[in-house]
């Protein structure tokens, strides 16, 4: 017998005969079907639109065949274009379907972390963004080679991204290829291929102009697709309000938990910081975000693009987070992943699409499509961005490329292009069989941000910081995020509860035997660790219990901390030896007063020693007495 918490706190009991029924079955088994042609006609209109705009793209500028065009759009970029390019690229698929489902199983208090990217766009526009884009940057990590005087700690950064990045590349290919196998009957390597190929073949075209032009169709596609799947539920649920009385009734409503403690999973506090974070790492301190904020023609320009994103960001994200709000009304009687029409909670959101909507013609299209719209927006986006730092901080600088001509440049690329695409299809081949070491390989590469962000901001706002003290406190920062990541992994850590779920209105003909699902998943949880992870226990009072929202910040705060400290230890850096405009000018200013006054303290403490040296010495120089 299976018991069930409900919604109301009562218990709800399903037999084991009940989840056998064959008509529940035949149910499950109905919806394991291909597309309609109206949603052929949808998905393949989608694709073959992005093709067509990267070639476009790529036939147009062909004469402005410059290094600088390809990779920056030749500053020229049209602001509107790039800044929907910016929400395609950050917000990807594992936002499409992860936000929906923290909200269906955890609640509504994640979404407090819109309101600490509010403080992180201020942070990027007045701190990160005039640095970097003034200093006429192609690869971010450029900067760390003029500010800490090394390159090879250019180099060695470069390295340390390349990996995440193929691997993110991998991961929403993967995904979503699931998907796309089970409702068209191709196999995961064809999935694959195909949307990778599709991907590749743009990118090394028409380079970041595609890239943006590609990213505003398949934004547009992501927010309608999702748009289209909320409204029609909701008109048949009775209205926004009905939906948000059922997910009041049903305990989803939260938005100030205010408790300090560190270890409970979600409050006030942890998902503000977390916003903070995500989009201060994202938008601040990633290459393909830099990439679209340089290319247009001024700082103004660019700055003005961040405060376009930020209501677009929250429209996006507030679409998908009451698309789960949504999906908890349809289901708040008969949950899936209890009664077993679906084994994983990332699946909710394909569920509720096909079940509910799967009827009318082309619908289950426009969402794959939408879905898929976010996958090839931020693989082209990691894709391009790959190609431009192995050309800028590993080819370019040797003698041989440095000859080259542009376009000769632009081959080199273009190839490189080619190769990020190829090795992410096999790296998101090899996904799937990875099993429980991905937890740790994602979850390193994870860690990695954290330090990296930090290592840039070291030298943003701490003048007196030098190379050694950068590196310690990369080491230090980053060695304790491997030891949270496989600590968590080696302890075994359980998700935490989600809240109450029912089925007290399933009915024994509704329920499905637990040993067959839908198969359907976009997200697999054994694979692909969603926007907000569950692989914690919640409120342990240990180290590992911390919650995941405060990682990346403490890990930037500790490569802050140490890198400081250290500096301070073994000799901070000389005002005069930093480069102009490497420096927040404010905090430049500050700290060129306190070096000053130390300077002539140490000075005023020479004069007076050696004035008492000399008033000694002529004081031997006098008569003694008689």
């Amino acid at each position: 017998m299976v018991t069930t918490t409900t919604t109301g706190g009562d218990v709800a009991e399903a037999t084991t005969e009940d989840y056998g029924d064959t008509e529940a079955l035949s149910r499950v088994n109905a919806m394991k079907t291909v597309f309609q042609p109206a949603d052929w006609v949808v998905f393949s209109l989608m694709l073959v639109c992005t093709v067509a705009i990267g070639v476009v793209s790529a036939v147009k500028n062909r004469r402005k065949a410059t290094t600088q065009d390809y990779l920056l759009g030749g500053k020229t970029m049209s602001p509107p274009a790039v800044a929907i390019s910016l929400l395609g690229s950050i917000i990807s698929s594992i936002s499409v379907i992860g936000n929906p489902t923290e909200i269906y199983f955890y609640g509504t208090q994640i979404t407090i972390a819109l309101l600490g990217s509010v403080l992180a766009i201020i942070v990027v526009n007045q701190i990160i963004l005039p640095i970097c884009y003034n200093l006429k940057l192609v690869s971010l990590n450029e900067y760390l080679e003029r500010r800490y005087k090394s390159v090879a700690l250019r180099k060695l950064i470069t390295l340390v991204m390349l990996f995440p990045s193929v691997l993110t590349m991998g991961m929403i290919l993967y995904a979503p290829s699931i998907g796309l196998t089970t409702v068209t009957n191709l196999s995961g390597f064809a999935s694959m291929a195909i949307m990778g190929a599709i991907v590749t073949f743009y990118i090394t075209i028409g380079g970041v102009r595609a890239v943006v032009y590609t990213d505003v169709l398949q934004t547009l596609l992501m927010f309608g697709g999702v748009l289209v799947v909320v409204v029609l539920c909701c008109i048949e649920l009775g209205g926004v309000g009905e939906v948000w009385a059922i997910a009041e009734r049903g305990g989803r409503i939260e938005f100030f938990n205010m408790d300090t403690n560190p270890h409970v999973r979600h409050t006030f506090w942890s998902t503000f910081i977390f916003g903070f974070y995500l989009i201060t790492s994202t938008l601040g301190l990633t290459q393909y975000a830099y990439q679209r904020l340089a290319s247009v023609r001024t700082l103004q320009i660019s700055k003005g693009l961040m405060w376009f994103f930020l209501p677009g960001f929250w429209c996006m994200w507030i679409l998908f987070f009451f698309s789960g709000m949504v999906a908890y009304a349809v289901y708040s009687t008969c949950d899936p992943l209890t009664s077993g029409k679906i084994e994983k909670a990332d699946q909710i959101l394909p569920f509720l699409v096909i079940d509910k909507l799967g009827h009318i013609p082309g619908v289950s299209g426009l969402f794959m499509a939408a879905v898929y719209g976010a996958v090839l927006s931020t693989f082209s986006s990691l894709g391009n961005s790959v190609a431009c730092v192995l050309w800028e901080d590993f080819l370019k600088p040797l003698s041989y490329f440095r000859g080259l001509s542009d376009s000769s440049a632009i081959r080199v690329i273009k190839i490189l292009s080619s190769i990020s695409g190829v090795v992410a299809v096999a790296m998101g081949m090899l996904l799937g069989n990875l099993g429980s070491i991905f937890h740790i390989l994602h979850g390193v590469t994870t860690a990695i941000t954290g330090p990296v962000c930090g290592l840039f901001l070291s030298g943003i706002l701490l003048p007196w910081v030098e190379v050694k003290g950068a590196i310690t406190g990369f080491l230090v920062a980053f060695s304790y995020s491997v030891w949270i990541v496989v600590g968590k992994f080696l302890r075994g850590a359980k998700p935490p509860p989600h809240l109450p779920l029912s089925v007290a209105g399933c009915g024994a003909s509704s329920i499905a035997n637990f040993s067959t699902t839908l198969d359907f998943t976009i997200l697999d949880s054994t694979t692909v660790s969603t926007t907000f992870p569950i692989d914690e226990e919640g409120e342990s009072n240990e180290a590992y219990g911390i919650s995941y929202c405060y990682n990346g910040f403490l890990c930037l705060i500790t490569t802050m901390l140490v890198a400081g400290l250290v500096s301070l230890l073994v000799g901070p850096t000389c005002p005069s030896d930093v480069e102009g405009g490497v420096v927040n000018p404010t905090c430049e200013r500050l700290y060129k007063r306190v070096w000053h006054m130390r300077h002539m303290r140490r000075v005023f403490r020479r004069d007076g020693l050696e004035g008492r040296r000399g008033d000694k010495a002529d004081m031997t120089m006098l008569p003694k007495p008689l």
